[in-house]
């Protein structure tokens, strides 16, 4: 019933404006209009959104919020690099990264927080 749904993550940001400077200046999303409820929605992909909506002392996840699967892992990580996003770097049992890239299985993966302290991620099957 829900596997053709469009979906929608919603992060939560304490401040709106530094991270929709981060979104929309560093990321490249354009939003939609104004909504009622405060929230900024930006369409990515395929039917998917990302919404970011306002939590006084936000959340605080140890995890991925999202994840973007790219073509060319290398190349993202320098354009983004490039308009100012810090990319992490791990050396953990299980987990090291290598020019910020990890390979995981049959996946290269690549992880930066925003400004609210959000893990985002980027994804690339390798064939």
């Amino acid at each position: 019933m829900l596997s053709s749904a469009s979906v929608t993550t919603i992060l939560p940001v304490v401040d709106m404006n530094r991270a929709r400077a981060f979104y929309e200046g560093k990321l490249g999303f354009k939003p939609e209009g104004p909504r009622p409820d405060g929230d900024v929605v930006y369409h990515v992909g395929a039917g998917a959104q990302i919404a970011l909506h306002h939590k006084e002392g936000g959340t605080k996840a140890d995890h991925t919020a999202l994840s973007f699967e790219v073509g060319d892992i290398e190349d993202d990580i320098r354009g983004l690099e490039q308009a100012g996003v810090v990319f992490e770097d791990y050396d953990l049992p299980g987990l090291k990264t290598v020019n910020h890239v990890c390979v995981l299985g049959s996946e290269k993966a690549a992880w930066f927080r925003d400004t609210e302290g959000n893990y985002l991620c980027l994804h690339q099957e390798m064939h």
